[in-house]
């Protein structure tokens, strides 16, 4: 078992294959240009499995893959495998933007991957295209609807923000309600990186929108779920909201960050980091877990982010997955 030094179990593993990505989102890196650091940087996948292996051991039981655009790498249904093979009951998801899925949805279910989170900001071809920097919403949609007729199980996030797709609030939430796919919506974290005129929504604000629509009722947080979950009333759909400026927001984390250059990050806001790197690929993942524990014995007790005030991080999103 995992122990953070603030006394909270960490069973969950976020591992970025790559900081690659194919798009351009405003909320993310809308300025950077297409160079990116070199494949001999990044940790091969036989050792980021090595590490993904010592880390199951010692008590991580969900995994999930991000990017940048994780679908971007080479060979990603073996990787899939691999994990799959070593531990076939690990709870193993991923984080894509959709854009590359239609093509591969069945081989990353038949490798093993169970569940995913696809980000969807827009219905709106123009508006999509807007945030994410090039025409990209038909792909998304089909890579959706091969991701549910493989049989993978599909979350949505989206990203309300102002004066771009806040009027689309309720209409994403009623496409996932028809297909049967949870939507959670994300406030905007406030990152360097962002477009600077970009302005999130909180989640009252969030609410709001729904509640000219429909009537809902609280559940609350289950288990160390970032979502706090709520329900349509007379209706079984549930969907979520991840408010990271909320006091309570990260009394439960339960997660570890790996980063495809091989950094242990214990927190997404904080920039303090780790690297197993040269231990990995020396054979040495005795001194992994060492550096495992002693990121986890320093994982702040909770981020800078507030509902009065909040501080933008320098974090790179697109290096950590979100």
């Amino acid at each position: 078992m995992l122990i953070d030094g603030h006394g909270r179990e960490v069973n969950y593993l976020r591992v970025s294959l790559t900081e690659r990505c194919n798009f351009r989102c405003q909320y993310c890196m809308p300025e950077k240009p297409f160079s990116w650091v070199p494949k001999e940087n990044l940790l091969s996948f036989e050792d980021l499995f090595k590490f993904i292996k010592a880390a199951i051991d010692e008590g991580i039981t969900k995994i999930r893959l991000t990017g940048g655009e994780p679908t971007l790498r080479a060979d990603l249904d073996k990787f899939i495998k691999m994990i799959y093979d070593y531990k076939n009951d690990i709870d193993l998801a991923m984080t894509t933007n959709g854009y590359l899925l239609k093509s591969i949805a069945k081989d990353l279910k038949e490798a093993g991957l169970k569940r995913l989170n696809i980000s969807l900001d827009s219905l709106k071809p123009e508006v999509a295209a807007k945030i994410a920097g090039k025409d990209v919403l038909r792909n998304v949609l089909d890579g959706i609807e091969e991701a549910l007729k493989v049989g993978l199980k599909v979350k949505i996030n989206m990203v309300p923000l102002k004066g771009v797709n806040e009027d689309e609030i309720v209409d994403i939430l009623d496409f996932c309600k028809d297909r049967g796919m949870q939507v959670r919506f994300i406030e905007y974290m406030e990152n360097v990186h962002a477009h600077s005129s970009l302005k999130g929504m909180q989640g009252k604000e969030i609410l709001n929108k729904i509640k000219e629509k429909y009537e809902i009722e609280k559940i609350g947080r289950k288990g160390s779920s970032p979502a706090f979950l709520y329900k349509i009333k007379n209706e079984d759909y549930i969907f979520g909201l991840i408010d990271p400026h909320k006091h309570d927001f990260c009394e439960t984390c339960n997660r570890i960050r790996l980063t495809a250059e091989g950094y242990l990050i214990p927190c997404l806001y904080f920039d303090e980091a780790m690297s197993i790197k040269d231990a990995v690929q020396a054979g040495d993942i005795d001194r992994a877990v060492e550096i495992l524990k002693e990121v986890l014995r320093n994982k702040p007790k909770e981020n800078r982010w507030s509902e009065e005030e909040s501080e933008a991080s320098n974090r790179a999103f697109y290096e950590t997955g979100g």
